[in-house]
């Protein structure tokens, strides 16, 4: 199946691809790795793409005021060499390489992994972990939004038609910093049944300021805020048990409640074991 038809327009700024926007029913095309596949199948059938790839400054990766920014058009493989990232954001960089496949990582982009808010994707419960914020920007101008308001529900976010995600910040690595990530699925590559994405710092032997972001069991990602208390007490099994209050998985094609619930343990327990070690 092809497209139906739509006008294309390349934009030349962020404020000229805002102005592009106020057309009804434009869409923006960054890498096209969602986009592109839903044209095909006619589940988006927009009446203008809006090209926002030879738009300066958006592929930037750049450490601010204590914060890692990474602009809207950072390519997954960039991103996954970049050395701002491996230094100061570790956790993103240990989700990277789960993200498809190196061909999806040449052309998809972070704002659109988040703009886009896949349930089973990596970076939005990563960007949910870090505490990190959404750059936006619209025609009534720019805005910040924290990650955990951002995700609204099943492919919604905190985005208007009119809007466009310029950039994410979160909070650079410290020496204290301890990052853990893992997921399940079918086919390295495959999008996860379930996937967890967690952060903290160390105080002693404990933890603090823990957060512990799960993906692929709910329409958003989902913190597991009990579990953390658990879990910052130095209790793995209590906060595996917490977990029957934090998640509600449902069935999909992929696996039922009970064996997402399942996995969900399993992951915290690897992902428990991540936090207790020093970054190398």
């Amino acid at each position: 199946m092809k497209p139906a038809p739509f006008a294309y327009a390349k934009a030349r700024s962020v404020a000229h691809a805002i102005e592009l926007l106020a057309t009804d029913d434009a869409r923006l095309l960054a890498g096209g790795q969602s986009l592109i596949a839903t044209l095909n199948m006619r589940l988006s059938q927009p009446a203008l793409l809006v090209d926002i790839n030879g738009i300066s400054g958006l592929d930037q990766i750049a450490l601010k005021n204590g914060d890692v920014e990474i602009g809207a058009l950072v390519r997954h493989a960039q991103a996954e060499r970049s050395a701002e990232i491996a230094r100061a954001a570790p956790l993103i960089a240990l989700a990277l390489p789960h993200i498809g496949h190196p061909a999806i990582r040449n052309r998809g982009t972070v704002g659109g992994s988040l703009a886009f808010a896949d349930p089973a994707a990596e970076l939005p419960a990563c960007v949910v972990a870090l505490g990190g914020k959404i750059e936006i920007v619209g025609p009534n101008g720019q805005r910040t939004i924290n990650a955990e308001e951002f995700f609204k529900g099943l492919f919604e976010t905190a985005l208007t038609p009119r809007d466009m995600l310029a950039a994410i910040r979160v909070p650079a690595a410290s020496a204290d910093s301890r990052v853990g990530f893992a997921e399940f699925a079918r086919r390295h590559g495959d999008y996860a049944m379930v996937g967890l994405a967690a952060c903290a710092q160390a105080d002693g032997k404990r933890l603090k300021n823990l957060r512990l972001a799960f993906f692929g069991v709910a329409a958003t990602p989902v913190r597991a805020r009990s579990a953390e208390t658990a879990l910052a007490e130095g209790d793995v099994e209590a906060a595996v048990s917490a977990l029957d209050a934090d998640l509600e998985p449902s069935d999909d094609m992929h696996a039922s409640s009970e064996v997402k619930s399942h996995l969900a343990g399993v992951l915290l327990r690897r992902v428990a074991r991540q936090l207790g070690r020093a970054p190398s």
